[in-house]
Parts: structure tokens; C-alpha cells; sequence
């Protein structure tokens, strides 16, 4: 008896279960389907896409456009469609039009490798090289192994560089003809530094030496002590032997001093490139007292406020720092320079903030 009156009510509950439950499921399918009829964007958008690859290989590539800006109309988030858009415009070369499709198809999906290959293509095509480069850097921070990618951006760095070479050749060829001996020969030796070996950069050399090397011997000859000192300075700096070349800036400064020239411009050259070797071997102390008496003479030498700032700073003297960057913000950016705004405006955050801290742990 238990049994069947248990069995009844099982039986009971599932009936008003189904009946109970049976309007809400139909409620719920009606709200529903008029989202999948709402949506036959991406059937149509392939159909369209497929009349596109049919004119594209027939060569239509105008039709072709046209069935693929459909297919973007319906789904512009599906990248293929504005890559093979942009394929289309590189055919009939319209790199400005195939710019924008590569554009938009990156802007579909970031993740699309060929995206960025078209947009390099175009850049390419429209001689904006630099705008090319960081196509294909962006291209090869998604796959670095992409070969399409990697092969073009090889490509365009050795253009970039015969363009350069050919840039200095020329540029030689003019001092040569102006009689700037001296300007010459270094533009020849950067112009080698790209391309060593190359016969038209040689070829101008065996001129330019010979006369370069008798001009140095002459002009060598007629230099006072002091700077000969200052020219062994320079060379010792180059050479990286940082104290070697200290002790020449301070035998041509010693000399320059006795003689009552310490502030000619020799004097302040050298103190400049001896700031610039304590600043290597991080003798802060010194790097302030050159850079000052660089500014005694010329106040506004962004070099010598940049160097004094970070010596400053070596030595936590931060309110001495900010005054220097500060000084060189303020300056027309003509005569700053991008890197040196750019390394203070940095310097000037962190300055400021470590400004703060250290009033607020005084308080």
C-alpha cells in the first residue's frame, strides 16, 4: 500500500512538473529565435567573400572590392575580408586604399599576421619606410617566426642602407668639391662603417686620404701644448681609457690657467669632455665641478645641465637635479633635442617623486 500511494505521487508531481513548466519553455523559445533570424551576417558575408575570390582570379579586381566591402557591410570583425580587400587595391595600385583595408583589417583582429604585411606593403609602396619598419615589427611581436615578415624587413633594412650610403657618397663628393677635405673623409669613414669594402667609397677615399692625412700633419704641427693635450684627451676617451684621458683635459686645463686662458673655449671644451670621463667612472663630484664651470661660461649648455643633473642626483642632491632639468625643459625643444626632452621628462617624474617622499618622511 505504501509503495503504490509513493509510486501515485511521484506520477502526480512529474504531470504538474511538465504542465507548469511547459509555458515558460515556449515562452522562452519565442524570445529566442529572433536572435538566429537576426543574424544571417555570416553566411551572406562568405557568399560574398566567395564571388570575391572568383573576380579576384578572373583578374576583376574592381568587382572583386566591391563584393568584399559587401561582405565587410554584414562582418566587418572578420579580417580576411579587408585583407583580401587590400590585395585587391595593391593590384590596381591604390596603396592609400589598400593602407586603409590593412588598417581596418588589423583593427578586426590584432592576431591577423597578414594584416600587417599589407600594411607594410602599402607603406612600402608610399615610401614611408619608417611607418613600413614598425608594420612589420608590430607583425613580428604577434609571430617572430613569420618568414614573409622577417624576409621584407631584412629586405628594407639593407635599402635603407644603400639608400644611406648613397646619401654619404653624395654628400662627400659635394665637401670634396667645396674643399672641406676634413668633412669628407669622416663622411667617408660613417659611409664605410655601412658598407665596407664598397668600391665607390674607396674609390673617393684614395682621393680624400692623402690630402686628409697631409692637412692633420700641418694642422698637428701648429698646435700648442695645451691643445695637444686636449687632442689626446679626445683620443684617449675614445679608446675608452677614461683616466689616461683625465689626466691630458687637466694638464691642458693646468696650462690654460697659467697662461690666463681659463676661460677660452678650449678650456671649456675640455672641461666638458672631462666631465664626460668622470662621468664613466661615476666620480659624480667631479662631473658638478666641470659642468659648473662650463655654465659659468655658457649658462645654457644643455649637455653640461643634462650631465650635472644625474651627477646631482648620484649624490642625492635631488632639489639641485629638478632646478637643472627644469632649466632644460624650459629651453626652445629646437635646442634641447627629442632624447635629451624625453631622458628629463623622465628624470623630472621620478625627481618629483622622490622630492615628495622625502618631505613626507620629514614631516
Amino acid at each position: 500500500g505504501r509503495w503504490a500511494t509513493g509510486l501515485f505521487h511521484l506520477r502526480f508531481f512529474i504531470y504538474f512538473c511538465f504542465f507548469f513548466f511547459l509555458p515558460v519553455l515556449q515562452s522562452t523559445r519565442s524570445t529566442i529565435q529572433p536572435n538566429t533570424v537576426t543574424m544571417p551576417g555570416h553566411p551572406r558575408a562568405e557568399a560574398f567573400k566567395t564571388e570575391g575570390n572568383k573576380y579576384f582570379k578572373e583578374g576583376s579586381y574592381k568587382a572583386a572590392i566591391a563584393k568584399y566591402k559587401e561582405a565587410t557591410a554584414i562582418d566587418p570583425n572578420v579580417p580576411a575580408y579587408w585583407s583580401n580587400m587590400a590585395a585587391c587595391y595593391e593590384k590596381i595600385s591604390d596603396y592609400e586604399e589598400m593602407e586603409s583595408a590593412a588598417r581596418s583589417c588589423i583593427k578586426a583582429d590584432k592576431a591577423f599576421v597578414k594584416g600587417y604585411f599589407r600594411l607594410a606593403t602599402a607603406l612600402k609602396a608610399k615610401n614611408d619606410l619608417e611607418g613600413c619598419i614598425k608594420a612589420l615589427e608590430s607583425g613580428l611581436a604577434v609571430d617572430s617566426s613569420n618568414a614573409d615578415l622577417k624576409k621584407m624587413k631584412k629586405d628594407l633594412t639593407e635599402l635603407q642602407r644603400a639608400e644611406q650610403v648613397a646619401a654619404f657618397c653624395r654628400k662627400a663628393e659635394d665637401q670634396m668639391q667645396n674643399g672641406d677635405i676634413p668633412g669628407a673623409f669622416k663622411t667617408l669613414e660613417l659611409a664605410s662603417r655601412l658598407d665596407a669594402g664598397n668600391p665607390d667609397i674607396e674609390r673617393m677615399m684614395s682621393r680624400v686620404k692623402p690630402k686628409f692625412e697631409r692637412l692633420e700633419r700641418e694642422r698637428k704641427a701648429s698646435l700648442s701644448v695645451d691643445e695637444v693635450h686636449k687632442e689626446r684627451g679626445d683620443d684617449a676617451y675614445k679608446a675608452a681609457n677614461f683616466e689616461v684621458a683625465i689626466e691630458h683635459y687637466t694638464k691642458c686645463l693646468d696650462g690654460l690657467k697659467r697662461s690666463g686662458k681659463e676661460h677660452s673655449d678650449l678650456a671649456t671644451k675640455a672641461h666638458s669632455n672631462r666631465a664626460a670621463c668622470y662621468k664613466q667612472i661615476s666620480n659624480f663630484d667631479g662631473v658638478i665641478e666641470d659642468c659648473t664651470a662650463v655654465l659659468e661660461v655658457d649658462p645654457e649648455n644643455v649637455k653640461a645641465l643634462v650631465r650635472r643633473a644625474q651627477a646631482f642626483e648620484g649624490v642625492e642632491r635631488y632639489r639641485f637635479a629638478l632646478q637643472d632639468v627644469k632649466t632644460v625643459l624650459a629651453m626652445p625643444f629646437a635646442k634641447v633635442g627629442k632624447a635629451n626632452v624625453d631622458m628629463c621628462n623622465m628624470m623630472q617624474h621620478r625627481l618629483n617623486r622622490t622630492v615628495q617622499q622625502l618631505k613626507a618622511s620629514s614631516v
